[in-house]
């Protein structure tokens, strides 16, 4: 009986570390293969298309992409993407303490870098409450590869073509021609920030017609674009 149930551990323990294994060496594997292609679609696309809003989007490259959106992308959302290594432990920390101080603020809330946005957009899933805990390893997990693996400009080229800008609307081409009929490369300095303003609530925070946090937000991009444009590793990565 004992020589039976050690069978069995062992038998356990062995579907475990191959599961484990094919895991590591498919997420590799797939992540390498996303290095030169554009994701086929992702969890968050797939599931907008399945409740009916649809799935627009028009991947293009990171030269066809303004240096305006990159611009704005970065003010708005990580200023220090250029020189951080995936997470922004600064404001982390500072999201920690401002959580003991008030229970009723989740630790780490308003911190994602662009990194781990595309690390959860492009592998993994959205959601809050308990499915954003059991994100979070793998969410480390991808972007450490990513930031290893692709680099900057490729995170940000990507970011800029998967995230969510709107009811079904993925990516800056396709933002680009539903709000303005526009290619993305036609774009002004303002529209860019218009779109990316919506980031934190695409559905909510609308373009069109434009809603007031985005018409409030959009102003905030500008001001924080002009303030870091002459920043060296800035000028560097998108070419200014």
């Amino acid at each position: 009986m004992r020589q039976k149930n050690k069978y069995k551990k062992f038998s356990v323990w062995r579907l475990l570390k191959r599961i484990v294994l094919i895991s590591f060496f498919s997420s590799l594997l797939y992540v390498l293969i996303c290095k030169w292609v554009m994701p086929p679609i992702t969890i968050t696309q797939l599931s907008d298309w399945i409740s009916g809003n649809g799935l627009k989007r028009d991947y293009i490259s990171w030269d066809e992409i303004p240096a305006n959106v990159k611009l704005a992308a970065i003010a708005s959302e990580d200023q220090l993407f250029p020189v951080h290594t995936g997470f922004d432990w600064d404001a982390i920390q500072k999201s920690i303490e401002a959580s003991k101080k008030n229970s009723s603020k989740t630790a780490g809330a308003g911190t994602s870098t662009i990194s781990q946005q595309v690390a959860k957009n492009v592998f993994l899933w959205q959601g809050e409450g308990v499915s954003k805990y059991i994100r979070k390893i793998p969410e480390v997990y991808f972007t450490k590869l990513i930031e290893w693996i692709w680099g900057k400009k490729r995170i940000l080229e990507v970011y800029l073509n998967v995230i969510e800008m709107g009811k079904g609307i993925y990516g800056i081409e396709a933002a680009a021609q539903n709000y303005y009929h526009v290619s993305a490369s036609k774009l002004t300095r303002s529209e860019c920030a218009q779109i990316i303003a919506c980031l934190p609530n695409p559905k909510l925070y609308t373009v069109q017609p434009m809603s007031k946090y985005v018409s409030w937000k959009s102003r905030w991009i500008l001001k924080q674009m002009n303030n870091i444009s002459d920043d060296k590793e800035i000028r560097i990565l998108i070419h200014l």
